[in-house]
């Protein structure tokens, strides 16, 4: 009986330290997404304020050449121009907050690219229902799911065998 006691423990234990890294991962991302939107929001009002695109040019990579001095190379002109584009495709602050929550930046960098509004949704909401990987993401768009299914005359169908394709792919 005392040995079953301290397996409890144990797995109880175990789950609720899961649990909190789980938890950790997800604020990290949510708020280093937030940080990248907010960059891209300052730097495009910056730019839009004086709407030269010259200017704007040369903004960027001087800023991007001062940030990787101060905080390396990870903030390169190319970060600093995904930031600027996360925060055209999403410029509710109220929404990105949401999304970065359900969705790494990296499923974000995915669709941020995307101009129709309707296809970004699409995959966003397939990606929250399945809890999809980045891998599968990446995958699922590349298949050109969305284009799939809204030409598909049984869209449910389309989303089903797919959804059946995933399932296979897990197990």
């Amino acid at each position: 009986m005392k040995i079953e006691k301290k397996d409890n423990l144990f797995v109880d234990i175990k789950q609720l330290i899961e649990q909190s890294k789980a938890n950790v991962a997800v604020t990290v991302n949510a708020e280093l997404t937030m940080l990248y939107w907010h960059i891209g929001q300052r730097i495009n009002e910056d730019v839009l304020k004086n709407n030269r695109a010259e200017y704007g040019k040369q903004i960027v990579v001087s800023l991007a050449r001062q940030l990787q001095i101060n905080y390396g190379e990870g903030w390169s002109e190319k970060q600093l121009r995904q930031c600027m584009q996360f925060a055209t495709a999403f410029p509710e602050k109220e929404i990105v907050y949401t999304l970065c929550i359900q969705l790494s930046w990296s499923h974000i960098r995915l669709i941020m690219f995307m101009e129709d509004p309707l296809k970004r949704e699409f995959y966003i909401e397939m990606c929250k229902i399945e809890k999809w990987s980045f891998r599968v993401f990446r995958e699922r768009i590349q298949s050109m799911l969305y284009e799939r299914t809204a030409i598909s005359k049984k869209p449910d169908e389309t989303i089903k065998q797919e959804l059946e394709l995933e399932l296979g792919i897990r197990n």
